[in-house]
């Protein structure tokens, strides 16, 4: 008999006694922390585990259904694959943020209450934001500090929206939510920043090249998801996001096509990738639901791989910009191979798994007579062969010769990429089991003449486009520059604001500052600094006058009396009667 516990708890605890292993015992360890949790997790009966009463609600660790079962499976196997990968890391950081990272992603997908799922979000943040920052550079520490304040932001959208709604309805359900409220729209945004929406995006491009070599393979493997997740169980069939979907389809294309960082044409093809994602679930269909989260589960793996090729070439060479590298297929065969499967994967070409997974989506338009959005759908998928299909291994490992002669991949990199494009070929051409596993019963035929027809034929004319404005000199030459996005606007916008915020506001602060310190307070400081000695010599002085003490005896006593004020040796006898003769003037006067 086994025992069972929350999927997140062996990765969490897990990681954090990393650091008492050393060698080849604490990379063994590390491989068999995700093979304990995924049979830990098959164990697992459906229904509501570990359910806890806290205040007045019950927080439920552990909601196990088909749609949280699809993720769990997913999120522990790019989990092996991602430490096999990085075993040759020695920065316990990096190994303990990444499983911490995915056992909070585990977290998020099986919680069954708003509270518990938002906790495991903010982990999300909190633990992701390492995976940038141990890269240690200048660029990665900026982008880490830009990712934490837009995740923060989102956060906040996020636990507001959850407490208005749980104070609506007297609910911590995590299930279908709609938007019919404040709180619905707070939390409808919060998803859809860590979904990487049109104009909320930046985060990704930015951080996620900036991030190790390892750190990305986990990075482009959960947030994302995990958002995505969260809007097919709270948000499906939500109009809006059939529109907010089909523009993340097209516009990262353009980025993608012009930029010379390799990881970041990746990181645009992610958010191109999601947005498939995030239209079938607006589209709310079986068939475009279970597409989503089919093309979920499919783009976590050959986007890892394209970004374990990618980082293969930068662990050998240390450049990642197309202008840097060419003719890297002669000294790095495999990593090239296993890049042209992650490349054909992506594209959707028959027998690959994108082919399996998108076409649902796409169907799931058509069906529902969208002609619109299935056209730009089916633009996208040109554009995604055209960025990542084509783009990404050309410039790697063909195009021009670098002249750079490096090493294979490490026999571990080389394993982890060979498992994943072993899996891409897997799913492509067997899809049944991953259909087995969806949400709702598949009824759906891949491979039937007219899909496989017509994909062949956009993915060869793409091809013949491609390779005609190459030698044309049309097609966009791979160039040194800094490409500008949204974020030019609020770096820009928000750099200009606070130059007249401290131009303006600082100005108003000198001002008050010598006005009112220097100037009112200075005078005011003067004016009481000897108030007391001077009530006491007026005082005294009049009635040493009276009695006659005048000239030079009367300034030895004025000197002597002002002395031991400032001095405080005046004797108790005369202060008291100073004090007592203050009093009754005080009081005559009022």
């Amino acid at each position: 008999m086994i025992s069972i516990v929350p999927p997140f708890a062996i990765f969490i605890v897990g990681a954090l006694l990393i650091p008492l292993f050393k060698g080849p015992w604490k990379k063994a360890y590390m491989l068999c922390l995700p093979v304990i949790g995924f049979i830990n997790l098959i164990h697992i009966p459906e229904g509501n585990q570990w359910v806890v009463a806290f205040l007045e609600y019950d927080l439920v660790l552990g909601r196990i259904d088909r749609l949280s079962l699809l993720f769990g499976y997913i999120f522990h196997l790019i989990s092996f694959i991602a430490i096999l990968y990085a075993l040759h890391v020695k920065d316990d950081v990096q190994h303990v943020a990444g499983l911490v990272y995915a056992g909070s992603a585990l977290g998020a997908v099986f919680a069954g209450d708003l509270f518990t799922f938002f906790i495991f979000w903010e982990m999300l943040t909190v633990s992701s934001i390492f995976l940038i920052w141990a890269r240690r550079t200048e660029r990665s520490l900026r982008s880490g500090f830009r990712y934490l304040l837009v995740h923060s932001a989102g956060g906040l959208c996020l636990l507001a929206g959850i407490v208005i709604h749980v104070n609506q309805t007297g609910s911590v359900e995590f299930g279908f939510l709609g938007l019919n409220g404040l709180g619905s729209y707070l939390i409808f945004f919060g998803f859809g920043l860590n979904c990487a929406w049109p104009l909320l995006h930046m985060w990704l491009t930015d951080a996620y090249p900036e991030a190790t070599i390892t750190g990305t393979i986990f990075l482009s493997a959960f947030t994302t998801k995990v958002a995505v997740y969260a809007l097919a169980r709270a948000f499906p069939g939500t109009e809006a996001l059939i529109w907010i979907g089909a523009v993340m389809t097209g516009f990262p294309i353009f980025y993608a096509v012009i930029e010379n960082d390799l990881r970041r044409v990746l990181a645009y093809s992610l958010v191109n990738q999601v947005g498939f994602m995030v239209c079938g679930i607006g589209i709310g269909t079986n068939l475009a639901i279970n597409g989503a989260v089919c093309h979920a589960f499919n783009d976590i793996l050959f986007k890892a791989l394209l970004f374990m090729s990618m980082g293969a070439v930068m662990y050998r060479t240390g450049k990642i910009n197309g202008t840097d590298l060419g003719g890297l297929y002669r000294t790095m065969p495999w990593t090239c191979i296993f890049c042209m499967v992650g490349a054909a994967s992506i594209s959707a070409f028959p027998l690959f798994s994108g082919f399996v997974s998108k076409s649902m989506v796409m169907d799931a338009a058509a069906h529902g007579h969208m002609r619109m959005v299935w056209f730009i759908l089916l633009f996208a998928s040109a554009g995604v062969f055209h960025h990542a299909g084509i783009k990404i291994p050309y410039f790697a490992f063909f195009s021009h010769d670098s002249g750079m002669r490096p090493k294979e991949a490490p026999v571990h990199m080389l394993l982890a990429m060979g498992i994943t494009a072993a899996l891409c070929v897997f799913i492509g051409t067997f899809p049944g089991p991953l259909y087995s596993l969806l949400p709702y019963p598949v009824d759906y035929v891949p491979y039937t003449v007219p899909h496989v027809v017509g994909q062949t034929q956009l993915l060869f004319f793409s091809a013949l486009a491609f390779t005609l404005l190459l030698l044309s000199g049309i097609y966009p030459a791979e160039m040194r520059c800094i490409n500008l996005d949204a974020d030019w606007l609020y770096r820009k916008g928000g750099g200009r604001f606070y130059g007249v915020m401290d131009r303006s506001l600082n100005r108003v602060n000198s001002i008050c500052e010598h006005v009112f310190v220097k100037k009112i307070a200075g005078c005011t400081a003067s004016l009481f600094k000897d108030m007391i000695p001077r009530v006491v010599l007026l005082i005294m002085v009049s009635a040493w006058v009276l009695t006659g003490v005048r000239g030079e005896r009367l300034a030895i006593k004025k000197r002597n009396v002002y002395n031991d004020i400032v001095g405080e040796t005046l004797p108790v006898g005369i202060s008291a009667g100073v004090a007592a003769l203050f009093i009754i003037l005080i009081y005559v006067l009022i």
